[in-house]
């Protein structure tokens, strides 16, 4: 047996999903701490922008829509984040917002201490949610990524007393 097939066949746990989770583990660490965190949560949210840009089109074409009503701006939020290995699930939904609990992150213990990694749900789901139903004000108020073993992510969709005292970022159509 030479070298090479030896060495094939070591137990190392190393696959695509573990290694692009514990990539984008430490480019959100490496930014934190060359930047800042606020400086980096704002690079991962342009990202965020983007991807809930391209995951907003996909779900429009497959639905045959040219804008999604609240109900499926619910339900795309919740299956694209089980179709990631998260879990997600609605709590409340009302016209003025929607709420969400999560047990799994889909990044799973490669977001813990890295809260700047929120931005990426903030943007997808803030994206999504503006472009279909006009505005969004995101709040992330528990994560895993804080330690505080679970998430609650409150969508605001329309500008109320309790959206505006929430902490949270706005998004908003772009016609």
């Amino acid at each position: 047996m030479s070298d090479t097939q030896l060495i094939s066949e070591l137990p190392v746990l190393l696959e695509r999903d573990l290694f692009l989770r514990s990539l984008i583990r430490e480019l959100a660490g490496v930014l934190e701490e060359v930047v800042g965190y606020t400086e980096a949560a704002g690079y991962i949210s342009l990202v965020g922008k983007n991807i809930g840009a391209w995951i907003n089109n996909v779900y429009k074409k497959e639905l045959g829509v040219s804008q999604l009503t609240l109900q499926q701006v619910a339900d795309v939020l919740v299956d694209l984040k089980a179709r990631i290995q998260g879990d997600f699930s609605i709590t409340e939904l009302s016209d003025s917002k929607i709420v969400f609990n999560n047990t799994v992150c889909p990044f799973v213990d490669k977001v813990l201490d890295r809260p700047s990694m929120c931005m990426m749900t903030s943007n997808v789901f803030g994206h999504i949610a503006s472009q279909n139903l006009g505005y969004a004000k995101v709040a992330i108020e528990k994560s895993i990524a804080r330690g505080d073993g679970c998430c609650q992510v409150v969508v605001y969709l329309t500008s109320t007393a309790e959206s505006e005292a929430a902490e949270g970022r706005e998004y908003f159509r772009v016609d």
